[in-house]
């Protein structure tokens, strides 16, 4: 059956029915968020692709060297690779020759997310599927000949982690992109015959827990056909009940409708939004994907992240952070260091993460800095400064006779005195030493 009717038909099912979603943002936003992805807190990024073969600059090597003809990118060409040479011809060199999928899930499992989000097909278009839509600019027919999404989500899913796959919309030099976007998008010859078969053979044959839509943004939902989409998503696809989506879904969307936001990339609220939300970060702050030209000092350290994090959650956001594997399929050392070390704090602190939802207080300047998280009648505080002595003071939590306090990863409760009409001040034993250099306070008994 043709994508369209088959949509449609979704569609008028949904009209007759009257208790299923019918494709419009009213009806769409008022889906509820499935529990598992409130409750996961901490996700991975993977940002792999053709683009990982020259790894230099960014993930959007092609647009900066053929787009918008950057005199960097110009001159690398130049100076690399012979004259003439296509970037389709990177393909074949996306070979995935060490592409272990279950090395790599026990080092996300390691990590401590919850939830790994994929990339199927970055703006380049190559697919890391044998898409049908996509002839020989496919990971099955070019370059490694496997299903890297199949490959990958089935050694996820062993480890009982969340499958997520990363979609881009558009394609910059599709020429039936190209050709609606000269129609002022009044066409979509590429929506119906590129960009949602793709989208429905994914869901259909990988069964994705979560969407991460994106190259949305120069044309509206309307040309996407965005809404047909996701209704027939939520109502009959078969992964129905637990599928999330994020916000970008058309020019204008953004941080406006969808399951969750994104809003802009590595996006940092200053209050609370109200509305469930995802910060995505990079380890390598540069880039998404692999470079081989990248510096120390352009990585973000392990304090940094796990402060990242926990700003993020506290302010009821999930953490999504991004590695990109090499061409040949290795996760670098400095990558798997880096997420090694945050499952070593989650391993101690992550019930202060996991599951937890924003206190009244998201933050407070006591002795140091705090970040407050929540979870039923505990209250969490966490810091990431070492106090220049024993005693801590935390101004916010009002105790009551019931009060304990303890430091995650000890045992036995700290000693603590109240302050006026709210606040404890508790003495700190010889804090653990950690990598991440933060630590939470566990507060039963407090409001």
């Amino acid at each position: 059956m043709h994508l369209a009717v088959l949509l449609l038909c979704a569609v008028c099912v949904a009209c007759v029915s009257g208790a299923r979603y019918t494709p419009d943002w009213k009806s769409l936003d008022a889906r509820p968020l499935p529990e598992w992805y409130d409750q996961a807190k901490f996700g991975l990024f993977v940002h792999w692709g053709v683009f990982s073969v020259p790894a230099f600059g960014s993930e959007w090597f092609w647009w900066y060297w053929q787009g918008s003809l950057s005199p960097e990118y110009i001159a690398f060409m130049l100076k690399n690779y012979p004259p003439g040479f296509s970037y389709a011809e990177f393909a074949p060199q996306f070979n995935a020759q060490f592409f272990q999928p279950d090395d790599w899930a026990e080092v996300f499992e390691a990590s401590g997310a919850k939830y790994v989000v994929f990339t199927t097909k970055h703006h380049e278009g190559f697919t890391n599927w044998g898409s049908s839509t996509s002839w020989n600019w496919n990971s099955v027919d070019n370059g490694p000949h496997r299903d890297l999404v199949g490959e990958l989500g089935t050694a996820i899913r062993k480890r009982s982690l969340h499958y997520g796959i990363y979609h881009s919309l558009y394609e910059w030099f599709n020429p039936l992109y190209l050709k609606d976007k000269q129609s002022g998008f009044k066409t979509q010859e590429f929506v119906f015959s590129k960009t949602l078969p793709e989208l429905v053979d994914l869901v259909m044959r990988y069964k994705p827990e979560l969407i991460w839509s994106d190259g949305d943004w120069e044309a509206p939902d309307t040309y996407w056909n965005s809404t047909e989409f996701l209704s027939w998503l939520y109502n009959d696809s078969p992964v129905k009940d637990v599928i999330v989506v994020n916000d970008r879904w058309g020019n204008g969307t953004y941080c406006k409708h969808g399951g969750y936001y994104n809003c802009a990339d590595k996006f940092t609220p200053s209050t609370m939004p109200k509305h469930k939300w995802e910060k995505c970060n990079s380890i390598d702050t540069v880039s998404w994907g692999y470079r081989r030209n990248m510096k120390l000092h352009d990585l973000m350290d392990l304090p940094t992240i796990i402060k990242d994090l926990v700003f993020t959650v506290a302010y009821g956001g999930n953490y999504l952070l991004n590695i990109g594997p090499t061409s040949d399929g290795i996760i670098p050392t400095m990558f798997e260091e880096r997420l090694r070390g945050v499952g070593a704090w989650l391993k101690v602190n992550g019930e202060a993460i996991y599951a937890t939802t924003p206190w009244r207080i998201q933050a407070e300047n006591a002795t140091v800095p705090v970040w407050y998280t929540s979870k039923g009648k505990t209250v969490y505080a966490i810091f990431h400064t070492q106090p220049h002595q024993y005693s801590f003071q935390l101004g916010s939590p009002v105790t009551t006779d019931s009060t304990v306090v303890t430091l995650l990863g000890t045992s036995e409760p700290l000693k603590w005195a109240p302050l006026h009409s709210s606040g404890l001040i508790m003495l700190l034993p010889e804090l653990p030493c950690n990598a991440a250099g933060a630590w939470a306070i566990k507060l039963d008994g407090v409001a």
